[in-house]
């Protein structure tokens, strides 16, 4: 290893961050947080030299790191990235300090340590970095488990109603997804020749039905974290008590664990199971789409509705995925990024009403938007994102997936387009009840105290927004990232793109 070992330093580096945080005493809350909001900088300062130092056109996997760990069952500390793992790093990387500042009052009024909330932030992070880092299977497995136990407390000891319910339930979800995986990691290393190198790995021999058990271990752990339906029923409770910083992490990034885990472990190692069970990868998605739509807008309750808008996204993700096309790929990883931005800010924006209001109900405002003008814009705004509005990131993602099935699955891909109907009812109901009409009276309370959008809120929302807007138009050099990955990706499972229709056009050109 010659280079500097940015993913070994960039994965420690919150670790160490969050345990000198946690042992700050409880009276120093400010000191806390700001020690906080500077480390996570600092990470992000260092993904910006791991994706300096990335080559788009070099090999697949880059920068790597290996550190012998378990040399009995051959497990090591390798990391390695391709441009999938680039950029959800880089989104990790972005979205913790804009959570940090977003959550500063979070644990204020909690009776628990503020350190503390602050700490676990950081070791989530750290969890997060190496879960997409991680070469080694075993490693993984590792981050994977590990990183329930972060969002498990900052849901369970600092978030609203129902909290310990929410918590746990998502805690045995989790980890009922985890003992498949673990019998699946047994297995492979069994049968792959005792190592757990992914390199060596994609290459082993397995039996038709070997490889379809094993397949389904790793893809039920997947489909739970995701969530795909059915496995989506933790993620709405999650989302509802978690405050309002952990719920964008939860959804923005950790479930995209889920979908990660089946790009990078389901169809390379298992490409034979892979394309055997499509159709219930694309089955489950469809419904996805449709039920987390429909159920979306009968919601009353703020973050579980954006929860339920989730568990559509992810939808169009398992549906580019399981299309098998480099297009439909790309638009999936793009989504990946896309939605952790678009609904990241959505679940802040909430955060931020929800604080005002002293409620995540609906029907508890009406007419905010006369009295709070410039958060209610910020609102309409992360709306017409999650409901993918042309000019905003979350389109160009949806397009290529829809485009990219329509190719090879047109009867899919028709379907899957009357998700974005529904969308654009649930996202604009919501709004209307929430923003217009007539102000409800307790909301006059807030206008009294002249409670709009603050200083230290629109440093959190302004680098989203732009983001958002700048992909929306320019998404060339994230798809320059992900796209030779998709493809080795294809390669793996031994399918090739169809030959191009008139008037269609290769993803990024």
């Amino acid at each position: 290893m010659s280079h500097f070992p940015y993913l070994t330093v960039l994965t420690a580096a919150p670790l160490v961050g969050a345990a000198g945080i946690a042992f700050l005493p409880k009276n120093k809350p400010e000191l806390a947080k700001r020690a906080a909001l500077a480390w996570s900088v600092v990470v992000l300062a260092l993904t910006v030299g791991l994706w300096t130092q990335f080559d788009v056109g070099g090999e697949r996997f880059q920068l790597k790191d290996s550190w012998t760990w378990i040399p009995q069952w051959g497990a090591k500390f390798t990391f390695a990235i391709d441009g999938i793992a680039l950029v959800m790093i880089a989104l990790i990387a972005l979205l913790v300090p804009v959570v940090i500042l977003a959550s500063w009052h979070d644990a204020d009024k909690s009776k628990r340590s503020v350190p503390a909330y602050f700490a676990l932030l950081l070791a989530l992070e750290c969890t997060m970095i190496g879960v997409f880092a991680a070469q080694d299977v075993f490693l993984f497995y590792v981050f994977f488990e590990v990183m329930l136990v972060p969002m498990y407390f900052l849901i369970g000891s600092y978030g609203g109603h129902q909290k310990q319910y929410a918590a746990v339930k998502f805690f045995l979800y989790s980890l009922l997804g985890g003992l498949f995986m673990l019998a699946a990691v047994v297995g492979l290393w069994v049968l792959g020749g005792h190592t757990f190198d992914w390199q060596q790995l994609v290459s082993a021999d397995f039996s038709v039905n070997t490889e379809r058990w094993l397949f389904l271990g790793f893809f039920v752990a997947f489909a739970i974290k995701a969530p795909f339906f059915p496995f989506h029923t933790w993620l709405p409770d999650a989302g509802g008590a978690a405050p309002a910083g952990a719920a964008a992490l939860l959804v923005g990034v950790l479930d995209k664990v889920g979908t990660f885990g089946i790009l990078r472990y389901c169809l390379p190692l298992f490409p034979n199971a892979s394309k055997d069970f499509a159709w219930l990868g694309l089955t489950l998605a469809l419904v996805g789409i449709i039920y987390g739509a429909l159920v979306a807008i009968g919601q009353n309750d703020l973050k579980r509705l954006v929860s339920y808008t989730s568990i559509a996204h992810f939808g169009f993700i398992g549906i580019g995925i399981f299309a098998f096309t480099t297009q439909a790929g790309t638009g999936a990883v793009l989504y990946m990024v896309n939605h952790g931005l678009a609904t990241g800010l959505l679940f802040l924006v909430v955060g931020m009403l929800v604080s005002r209001r002293g409620s995540a109900l609906v029907t508890d405002f009406g007419g905010a938007g006369k009295l709070m003008p410039v958060l209610a814009g910020v609102f309409f705004i992360a709306g017409l994102a999650s409901l993918a509005l042309p000019g905003t990131s979350p389109f160009i993602s949806e397009f290529l997936v829809l485009l990219g099935t329509f190719t090879v699955n047109k009867t899919v891909a028709i379907i899957a387009t009357a998700g974005i109907v529904l969308a654009a009812g649930y996202v604009l109901w919501m709004i209307q009840r929430t923003t217009q009409g007539t102000p409800n009276p307790k909301l006059l309370e807030i206008k009294a105290m002249g409670r709009d959008l603050s200083l230290r809120e629109a440093v959190v929302v302004t680098p989203l927004i732009a983001l958002i807007l700048l992909l929306g138009f320019y998404p060339k050099p994230v798809i320059d990232v992900i796209n030779p990955a998709v493809k080795a990706t294809m390669q793996d499972v031994g399918k090739t793109d169809p030959k191009p229709i008139a008037g269609t056009v290769e993803a990024g050109k």
